[in-house]
């Protein structure tokens, strides 16, 4: 199968005489570091550009004015949303009235669609061009935004290989720029001089436990993964447990959800997360992007997530894809196991897990699946790509 080709049809833009002020909002930890990437590449083609808007950890260090920080906004389903309505709320206001006072050339959306398109609404209204660089998930449910989004945005850029034809059939001008995990998902280090790090043998079965970056993904998914843990402690030879600790959360939330009396030895790591992640034999991990950063370092997984039961009721009957995971959605078939909400047991949850380790037909199986996969995302340069979009689309003013 021959890759997607990411495309960007401009040219690189002159530089405006006056500086750019650009606003970016990312609501949720991978938007921060997607953002993050693409105003470093942006910066690179215009050093003056200025960026504010609604960030994390990763945009504030590229120089981002945090005018709401993205950690009040990071939530995940319908009955989540409603609990934190007046931080949502709040934020809106202190963009409105950015906008409103000193308007920027561009505002750049980043996913996270029920927030950014009434953001997009004020913009367009004070003549503001919308970049939209990382689409919301239509294509899986309330397909019909598609309508507001050719409205409201001047230019889309992709990320996913099936999602520019699925804009394109509907009208709209849309690039695939390429998967932005394919320039910064990488070990810097080879799998046993890491672990001689931690003073792990090399011949230990070394098992990931990724419950989330969310503090209510950790209430849902780290009790569980720890239940897993200790069955798979009987079920290998020499187990060693991994967790790496996202930077939106710290010990404490492990600890407040069981992983001192979980009756397993957890090694909790801050750092060097993509080592560690390379350096896993198999990884237990929660929905979301993490499926395609272990997909993209060849690491087998089991995919697993858990809801309030209101919202996995009201889900599955909006959604309309057959599947949770990034993975298996661009690669279109069942690479990785999802076990959700009901199937997210402890015991289902170990047997897959321990099976990536000991049986090697399955684990062959898998890996051929997630090389199909980074076949198909193409190569490195999205947020290069993305920023030259971006800045021609600043500098045109429309």
């Amino acid at each position: 199968m021959q890759p997607a080709t990411p495309s960007c049809s401009m040219v690189e833009p002159t530089m405006a005489a006056a500086p750019l002020q650009i606003m970016l909002v990312a609501g949720e930890a991978s938007g921060d570091m997607h953002g993050a990437k693409l105003v470093a590449a942006m910066r690179e083609q215009d050093p003056a550009l200025t960026v504010c808007g609604i960030g994390g950890p990763a945009l504030a260090a590229q120089g981002m004015e945090i005018l709401y920080d993205s950690s009040q906004l990071a939530v995940v389903g319908i009955v989540e949303v409603i609990s934190h309505f007046r931080f949502i709320r709040e934020a809106m206001h202190a963009l409105e009235k950015r906008l409103r006072e000193q308007p920027p050339r561009l505002l750049i959306l980043i996913d996270y669609p029920d927030f950014n398109l009434i953001l997009a609404k004020k913009a367009k209204r004070l003549g503001i061009p919308v970049f939209y660089y990382i689409s919301p998930q239509v294509w899986a449910w309330r397909s019909g935004r598609v309508k507001t989004i050719k409205k409201l945005v001047d230019r889309m850029a992709v990320i996913l290989p099936f999602e520019k034809d699925f804009y394109q059939k509907r009208g709209m001008e849309v690039e695939y720029v390429g998967h932005p995990l394919m320039d910064t998902v990488h070990a810097t280090r080879p799998r046993t001089e890491f672990l001689q790090s931690l003073g792990i043998a090399p011949d230990s079965q070394v098992i990931g436990i990724l419950p989330g970056s969310r503090k209510r993904e950790i209430a849902g998914m780290l009790p569980v993964f720890l239940a897993a843990a200790k069955l798979m402690q009987t079920q290998l030879i020499k187990p060693v447990f991994l967790l790496p600790l996202a930077p939106t959360l710290s010990k404490d939330d492990l600890l407040a959800h069981g992983l001192a009396e979980a009756g397993v030895e957890v090694r909790v790591i801050r750092e060097n997360r993509y080592d560690l992640m390379s350096a896993c034999d198999a990884v237990m991990a929660a929905s979301g992007t993490v499926s395609m950063e272990l997909a993209i370092l060849n690491v087998p997984m089991v995919i697993s997530y858990r809801v309030s039961p209101l919202t996995y009721f009201l889900g599955r009957r909006l959604i309309k894809v057959q599947y949770a995971s990034l993975v298996n959605l661009v690669a279109g078939r069942e690479v990785v196991p999802e076990l959700l909400q009901d199937e997210a047991m402890p015991e289902k949850i170990a047997t897959a897990t321990a099976r990536l380790i000991t049986n090697q037909t399955e684990r062959a199986a898998m890996l051929a699946g997630l090389a199909d996969l980074r076949e198909r995302l193409g190569g490195a340069g999205a947020s290069v790509r993305a920023a030259r979009l971006a800045l021609g689309l600043a500098l045109s003013g429309s």
